[in-house]
């Protein structure tokens, strides 16, 4: 499937069909994976075992993956905000964001999609928790 993933984003990134259709493409081959591959049964991980995922696609191919254990979520989180709330630049992007809330929500085992945003563009982000 990786291989039919690239084909379809080489066709993407050669103008021979827009985002969306590249989108639906391998929305499709990802569901044709999931119905057909039989994947061994895994006990449930601990909610301190599982990732924080990051994902963002953009059109222009400027992917970002990141992968943050939840264990160091609520340290990261805390100490990042705290900093960047001190630097001029970054103050106007995190003076808004409710950190306390954001913690409490992990306390609670928040689990799931939790950011799905794609754009006009083309550009897509997903934060998952799992």
């Amino acid at each position: 499937m990786k291989s039919e993933i690239e084909k379809v984003l080489t066709m993407v990134q050669e103008g021979k069909i827009d985002t969306e259709k590249g989108s639906e493409l391998i929305q499709v081959l990802k569901e044709k994976e999931s119905t057909t591959t039989v994947r061994p049964l895994k006990t449930p991980a601990s909610y301190s075992d599982k990732m924080l995922k990051i994902r963002v696609v953009s059109a222009e191919s400027d992917n970002v993956n990141v992968n943050v254990p939840i264990k160091l979520v609520k340290l990261v989180l805390a100490a990042g905000h705290n900093i960047a709330s001190k630097i001029p630049q970054s103050e106007q992007y995190v003076k808004d964001i409710n950190i306390d809330l954001i913690l409490e929500a992990i306390d609670h085992e928040l689990d799931g999609q939790i950011v799905d945003v794609k754009s006009a563009n083309g550009d897509t982000v997903s934060v998952v928790i799992e």
